[in-house]
């Protein structure tokens, strides 16, 4: 685990493999999952059990992955509709000044490296998101989406 940043509020389950350059505050990690390098979860989010997480992914506030989630390369959560960097009185951002809108991705789905996840959506159970796309709305359970936006490509095969 060379050169990570795990806070003291991290809960790690058995098992979890970390590799280096990884990030992790306040967040659940569930027994058995891998992070691979420069992967960064923030607090609140969590990822179940068994789950591969690979690197250079950003898990943001806000999301819940449940078990056997594989996300590939550089794939990047939201979780707010819209973003600025200033509240209306000119000053930087804070907690108070956004609404956390919630993400959920349920067991056994697939997300393609370099997919783009927006909030306040779910993926469905063993869903897969083709590599690149970028989810704009919720995904149903078996279903194959792909592009920008995504798009139904056709049902999982058994």
């Amino acid at each position: 685990m060379d050169y990570c940043r795990i806070a003291a509020d991290v809960v790690l389950g058995k098992d979890v493999q970390i590799h280096g350059f990884v990030n992790l505050y306040g967040c659940r990690i569930g027994d058995g999952t891998r992070l691979g390098a420069f992967v960064e979860v923030q607090k609140g989010a969590v990822i179940g059990r068994r789950c591969k997480i690979s690197s250079h992914s950003f898990i943001c506030e806000g999301v819940e992955i449940e078990d056997h989630v594989f996300v590939g390369h550089g794939v990047m959560f939201t979780n707010t509709i819209l973003p600025k960097a200033v509240n209306p009185a000119g000053t930087l951002q804070s907690e108070a000044d956004w609404e956390l809108v919630k993400t959920r991705v349920e067991q056994g789905s697939s997300i393609g490296s370099g997919s783009v996840i927006l909030c306040g959506i779910t993926i469905g159970r063993n869903a897969v998101i083709g590599a690149g796309a970028v989810v704009t709305r919720s995904v149903p359970a078996n279903e194959i989406w792909v592009g920008n936006p995504a798009r139904f490509l056709r049902k999982v095969s058994s």
